[in-house]
């Protein structure tokens, strides 16, 4: 297969949010557009952290709190992604092998990574689902190979 580099896989139209924005509005954002990692930039599209669905859910209040729904809506209005963020990211590269990235995402049990060029800048997305589809076109090559 001669297209195995990130950059031939990734997901261009990346959804991000800056650290300041509040953790409820990135939730919303999330759930419109069904993604499950943010990635979190500066104004110059560098990445500074990221934030998943998981770290959302681990920020909310647990049901036995005793907080009443206002306080509890108050607090959540407050919390910023910069308080909740990952910030030591594992990223792609553009030129990175889909191996050498599937290896990683493996060996540290994550879904996705950001991917960045060489100025820090996330120009991507990585997911499993990007690898499966590379697999599968592999496959598929391999099977019209055998039977040409």
């Amino acid at each position: 297969m001669k297209n195995t580099l990130v950059k031939d896989w990734m997901v261009t139209s990346v959804i991000t949010a800056g650290p300041h924005t509040g953790m409820l509005d990135a939730h919303k954002l999330m759930r419109d557009h069904n993604i499950r990692r943010l990635p979190i930039v500066k104004k110059n599209n560098q990445l500074v952290g990221i934030v998943t669905r998981s770290d959302i859910r681990k920020a909310e209040p647990s049901e036995a709190t005793t907080l009443n729904v206002w306080e509890m809506n108050y607090l959540l209005s407050k919390l910023q992604l910069k308080d909740i963020m990952t910030k030591n990211v594992l990223t792609a590269h553009v030129n990175d092998s889909l191996k050498s990235v599937a290896l990683k995402m493996q060996e540290n049990k994550i879904g996705a990574l950001p991917v960045i060029d060489d100025h820090n800048k996330v120009v991507g997305i990585i997911t499993e689902s990007d690898i499966f589809r590379a697999l599968i076109a592999w496959f598929n090559e391999e099977e019209a190979a055998a039977a040409a």
